[in-house]
């Protein structure tokens, strides 16, 4: 590690941990990174399987925030100045890009920016690296790709969909076209301009994948959609952390969307905290099921009420139920059988459609592509694709409808030019924030320390001392318990921890003294460490900065 961080090690924790979330299974973790490939090999798809993050719940704290101001997330048009110039956040909702508009962004990054494009935990693209008074060159390339249809919405379109909808064997219902039609009644919406840029809207498609990744507004698919072209079936629409639902029919779902929405406008103001989030929202004003039902029922919206426990069930359970589907994979290639359960959406690899069709779905090492792997993956999308490409909120990308021959040959050149295809690969489940240069606050050159540790063979820092004796993780990937699955990895350089995952994670925090490591779970608030006194290695951030954090 560099700087004043360079002294590696620091305390081992287990703050905020909840369950079987234990020193064991980090202990696990890393003793399966050390070891040879063909290890990791033989385990990989139990130990690595990426299992959902559990749900997000508020921090339990005495009071909601008061926000004195509007948030300041950067967007398309509204650049954040960052240590290494200025950053653009572009909403893609859905996570769904044309090849033209994917180019579009290539160019973007090549011709205004440091060459590189980054991808948020909503499925967004980050460029960073933008020049003073390139504001309006931005937007022009922007505005020609179609990925700005309405300038006074563009911070607000923060739509997550399952990445998988609709491709794999046994898909359930294609959000995918919800979330489209969502979007469109967001951007002709006048009172969805109040909306922060935070606030954000989940689609799931019933497989629990992105359900627990802490939406304000979240639709659930229920049987009855088959496919792209289905029409029937229902949604379940639930608020915050509220565990109870609305039941609503499927054509209605992105109207009642946008009118829970508009429903937490009128509590936040109000409440008069100037909540951004369900979540925020103060006591006397917290927005339930029940208050979204009166809601949809004076916009003649049909919607029946479902008590706690049934709309809850696809959050809480939601890495639980995606890890079964996982195992009996691994169970059903075992006997030569056909793939049981979804295919796991955050896992790298080829998806098989149910119409013999492929989708390649790969990852990009801590998050950034260079111009020319985003221009490669354009390239398939066009040249053996469906022509589209859909981001996923585990920062990686989705290349649907190859043919069966050209899936594996792609995947390769994939791999050849740095793309982690494969979830043996030592990147998976490994993320950072920008840290320096980039960042101004924080402590040290993260990406190169993690860089570092990854090829030590550890997903942590060198030095840092694990509990003796931990207890041995079963080497049947099929059997392996859920809680005892390897826990995803983030390293920040400050408290800020930006990008963090939701749920339980292992915490990879620089502090002034070194490296500090710490499990935390989703009931918990990362502890804030206690460090000397002495001169920060990073300059202050610049003055009149306006506070953001990265998704």
């Amino acid at each position: 590690m560099r700087g004043r961080c360079a002294a590696a090690g620091g305390g081992f924790g287990t703050s905020g941990t909840r369950g079987s979330v234990t020193r064991a299974a980090v202990a696990g973790f890393v003793r399966f990174m050390a070891g040879s490939a063909p290890d990791r090999s033989r385990t990989v798809v139990g130990m690595l399987a990426a299992m959902p993050p559990s749900p997000s719940p508020r921090p339990r704290r005495a009071e909601p925030p008061v926000r004195a101001r509007g948030d300041a997330c950067p967007g398309a048009l509204r650049l954040h100045p960052a240590a290494d110039g200025h950053l653009a956040r572009v909403r893609i909702p859905a996570g769904d890009l044309t090849v033209h508009q994917a180019r579009a962004l290539a160019d973007a990054a090549d011709l205004l920016g440091d060459g590189r494009l980054s991808l948020t935990s909503r499925g967004n693209v980050e460029l960073r690296g933008l020049p003073d008074g390139c504001g309006g060159r931005l937007a022009g390339l922007l505005h020609d790709a179609g990925l700005l249809p309405s300038e006074r919405h563009e911070r607000i379109r923060n739509i997550l969909a399952s990445p998988l909808a609709g491709l794999d064997h046994n898909t359930p219902a294609d959000v995918r076209r919800w979330a489209r039609r969502l979007d469109a009644l967001l951007c002709a919406s006048d009172s969805a301009t109040a909306l922060s840029g935070r606030f954000l809207f989940v689609l799931d498609d019933g497989r629990g994948d992105v359900a627990a990744l802490g939406g304000d507004v979240t639709l659930i698919a229920e049987s009855g959609i088959t496919g792209a072209t289905g029409s029937g079936g229902g949604a379940l629409l639930r608020v915050g952390d509220d565990p109870a639902a609305l039941r609503i029919a499927g054509p209605d779902a992105p109207r009642a969307a946008l009118a829970a929405a508009e429903t937490f406008l009128a509590a936040a103001a109000a409440g008069g905290t100037g909540a951004w989030r369900v979540r925020e929202l103060p006591d006397g004003h917290r927005l339930s099921a029940r208050a979204v039902a009166a809601a949809l029922h004076a916009a003649g919206i049909e919607a029946s009420y479902v008590a706690d426990g049934a709309g809850a069930s696809y959050v809480a359970e939601g890495a639980r139920e995606s890890y079964v589907a996982e195992g009996a994979r691994v169970r059903a290639a075992a006997s030569g059988g056909p793939a049981a359960g979804y295919a796991d959406s955050s896992a790298p690899g080829i998806v098989e459609g149910r119409d013999g069709r492929r989708a390649l779905s790969v990852l990009a090492p801590l998050g950034r592509l260079s111009v020319a792997q985003w221009r490669l993956l354009a390239s398939v999308a066009a040249d053996d694709g469906s022509g589209e490409l859909r981001l996923t909120p585990w920062r990686g990308i989705v290349v649907p409808g190859l043919p069966a021959a050209a899936a594996a040959p792609r995947l390769r050149e994939l791999a050849a030019a740095g793309l982690v295809t494969d979830p043996s690969s030592p990147w998976h489940r490994i993320g950072a924030c920008t840290g320096r240069p980039g960042c101004a606050k924080s402590r040290t050159d993260v990406r190169a320390d993690v860089a570092e540790a990854v090829e030590a063979g550890t997903p942590l820092p060198r030095g840092v001392p694990l509990p003796a004796d931990p207890a041995p993780l079963p080497t049947d990937a099929a059997s392996l318990p859920v809680d005892a699955a390897p826990l995803p990895v983030h390293w920040s350089g400050c408290e800020r921890r930006c990008g963090h995952p939701h749920g339980s994670w292992i915490d990879v925090l620089a502090t002034e003294a070194g490296y500090r490591v710490a499990v935390v779970g989703p009931e918990a608030t990362p502890a804030t460490p206690t460090t000397p006194k002495t001169t920060p290695t990073a300059p202050p951030a610049t003055p009149g900065t306006p506070e953001t954090r990265p998704e």
